[in-house]
């Protein structure tokens, strides 16, 4: 149960305009409701018995405070009154009814000795009892309010207007005004306002506040820029793409607030808890009461004194606060350091990760594969007339299978035939046309040039087709392979005429990563496509011993399930749209970097950077955080069973110990103060998510 304090304040938590205005609408009301309590406390029993004196007044010293405690009470402390009203109309016992139950308790009490009867009144302690709450959740508001600090920096990062060309002419319009298809223009220094694509111009955009990647990154025609962004060098023109909620900034921002307004599965435990304690609370109440007044038959002042401290004091915010404040600060920490965390129950659910499967390329290795090595079988001219193949005029054999390698390659959306595409055209590859195009997932292409059958892609792939291997090329291959290359085969009419290796370098935190989470108790598990070799060893770079190589992306979320069968809870790191499926069926999904759309989908947690040391700083803030949980709730379970006893007058027999009820709002009060500051230390841990 969050505090309920300020209605609906913890869902507008995370809208940086409205968590100030209710805010300041708190701390007015705090402010202005402990102006009032300092002559209620001067002209009350309390100060009088305390010094001794009794300050001299205009009217009786009861009807002052009445006058002066009214406000208080129906003004300042409206919000628990209407709160316990609502709450009662929904046929709810929550926070809202102990505190308003103990302020009405206290005040009409008091109003009843002043009209009838004359003597000791509770006024002091309705008026401290409103002005300690208020400052409590005063204090909960601004902790929480900091964690957002990141989500409002988001918010800051789009720019009030854009350029927007309209009929040749530029114009300034209102961000929220750009259509899609608008075109608008970038000069240097320039916010990107939506997400677009570029028509125009050449560019470095700082993208660092967005993705978290560092450097400028370079852009030209048909390259994406990121709303919320910064524009660098040159000035460029971009067409809208995405606008309003659709832009990617505006996921983020969303994806923020849901986490930080979610519930982890601890808070529903203490909700529960809570309810029950109010029923205690008030029971506890009653019971002490008719026990202080009927049993031992003491006044009917210190009977309600004892009472309504039980009640005040059992109040269950703490408990409320104890994982909402947590989460918060968690989340917004995440944030900051572009790790989005969906929910709540993914924050504390991946401190439980005991097997993380993390994807090769894009995840250990940099992701953008570069051409090392190309290599043609021997007598490749022989055979190529062998297979009577024709080629143009004056070809040289190696120039036409390069050739016809390029335009295969160049109707895969593959990583490695990017890197393929790129190094042919720098061999300024000629090309030829292609027929009967099948893509094979996770094994290769093949196709028909000029009638003959071409094969590109895994050794495996070969072996199916029956392709008739070349000695040395395989040798080479193995060599290859060793070094951590991959190795794409090439057979034309099922004869192997080229080889082609490719390097993906391993990202630089990648075997820190891998050391720190064995360091963690938790099992780095290598899932590639690629083979055996290969993967090993990239395996044995990064320090990884379990090694599951050869996957198809089809059988990726199988190997996920066999895991969990084995009883181990899960996390699956990946970046592409073959990795969607094992995100979904792991425990939690990670999707690292620029991922895709459907992989972001998928994950419950997206790391925006393309570095695999965030896996390991997602898990650090997941322990942490939950650590802070069970910390407040230990507190908060703490606190409201040794103090309802003490509230109750347990201990007034044999020692003498009471607490009057605006003592117990202040004790009330504290405990939800210190879950909160509890709550917001989990901020020093940021220096452990920064190192390894």
């Amino acid at each position: 149960m969050q505090s309920e304090s300020h209605g609906d304040h913890d869902t507008a938590m995370t809208d940086p305009k409205m968590a100030a205005f209710m805010e300041k609408d708190m701390r007015n009301r705090f402010l202005r409701s402990l102006l009032l309590t300092f002559p209620i406390i001067a002209y009350s029993a309390i100060f009088t018995d305390f010094l001794g004196v009794k300050l001299p007044a205009p009217i009786s010293h009861n009807w002052l405070l009445f006058l002066l405690t009214t406000p208080v009470v129906f003004k300042f402390g409206s919000i628990f009154i209407t709160g316990a009203y609502q709450a009662l109309k929904n046929k709810t016992l929550n926070m809202m009814v102990l505190i308003a139950t103990g302020v009405l308790a206290a005040y009409i009490f008091s109003v009843i000795i002043t009209l009838f009867v004359g003597g000791e009144t509770f006024f002091d302690a309705a008026a401290m009892l409103v002005t300690f709450v208020l400052f409590g959740h005063w204090m909960e508001m601004k902790s929480r309010r900091g964690t957002s600090d990141a989500l409002r920096a988001l918010f800051d990062l789009v720019p009030p207007q854009a350029r927007v060309l309209r009929d040749g002419k530029e114009v300034l319009v209102p961000t929220a005004e750009v259509q899609i298809g608008d075109l608008i223009i970038l000069k240097p220094g320039d916010q990107v306002p939506v997400d677009g694509e570029i028509t125009e111009g050449e560019t470095a955009i700082n993208e660092s506040l967005v993705t978290g990647e560092s450097l400028p990154v370079n852009k030209k025609p048909g390259d994406e820029v990121i709303g919320g962004s910064i524009n660098q060098s040159g000035s460029v023109i971009f067409k809208a793409t995405k606008v309003g909620s659709d832009t990617a900034l505006a996921h983020i921002v969303q994806l923020v607030e849901t986490a930080q307004n979610s519930k982890a599965p601890g808070q529903r435990i203490a909700d529960k808890a809570a309810q029950y304690l109010v029923v205690l609370a008030i029971g506890s109440g009653l019971i002490t009461f008719g026990a202080w007044y009927f049993l031992a038959g003491e006044s009917l002042f210190m009977a309600l004194m004892f009472a309504v401290s039980a009640i005040v004091i059992a109040c269950p915010d703490a408990l409320g606060l104890a994982t909402p404040t947590a989460v918060a600060v968690g989340t917004g920490l995440g944030a900051k350091h572009n790790i989005l965390i969906k929910d709540a129950a993914t924050l504390e659910q991946a401190s439980k990760i005991q097997v993380v499967v993390l994807d090769k390329t894009g995840t250990l290795t940099e992701g953008k594969p570069t051409v090392k090595g190309f290599e043609l079988t021997e007598n490749v001219d022989q055979l190529l007339e062998k297979i009577t193949v024709k080629r143009p005029p004056k070809t040289a054999a190696c120039d036409y299978i390069n050739g016809v390698i390029l335009s295969i390659e160049e109707k895969s959306h593959h990583p490695l035939a990017e890197a393929i595409v790129q190094y042919l055209h720098e061999q300024k590859a000629s090309k030829y046309p292609v027929e009967k195009l099948t893509d094979v997932a996770g094994k290769g292409i093949q196709a028909e040039v000029d009638g003959h059958t071409v094969l590109i892609g895994t050794q495996k792939f070969m072996e199916e087709g029956s392709v008739i291997h070349c000695a040395d090329l395989d040798t080479l291959a193995d060599t290859w392979k060793g070094q951590a290359w991959s190795v794409s085969y090439i057979a034309i009419d099922q004869h192997q005429v080229a080889l082609i290796g490719i390097v993906d370098s391993v990202k630089p935190s990648a075997a820190a990563t891998v050391a720190a989470l064995q360091r963690l108790q938790i099992t780095p598990v290598m899932m590639t496509g690629d083979n055996k070799q290969t993967a090993q060893a990239i395996a044995k770079q990064v320090g990884i011993s379990e090694v599951l190589a050869e996957v198809l992306p089809q059988d990726k979320a199988g190997y996920i399930k066999k895991l969990q069968d084995e009883g181990k809870f899960v996390a699956m790191v990946g970046d592409g749209v073959n990795d969607a499926p094992a995100l979904a069926q792991a425990d939690i999904g990670i999707a690292i970097g620029a991922g895709t759309d459907v992989a972001i989908e998928t994950a419950n947690i997206v790391l925006m950077r393309s570095d695999v040391v965030d896996v390991l700083r997602a898990i650090k803030l997941s322990k942490a955080t939950v650590r802070k949980m069970k910390e407040n709730l230990a507190w908060a379970s703490v606190y409201n069973v040794l103090a309802i006893p003490i509230a109750a007058g347990v201990f007034y027999p044999s020692f003498g110990i009471t607490l009057r009820p605006e003592f117990a709002a202040l004790l009330m009060s504290l405990s939800s103060i210190i879950v909160s500051i509890n709550a917001v230390l989990l901020k020093r841990i940021e220096k452990q998510l920064l190192t390894i």
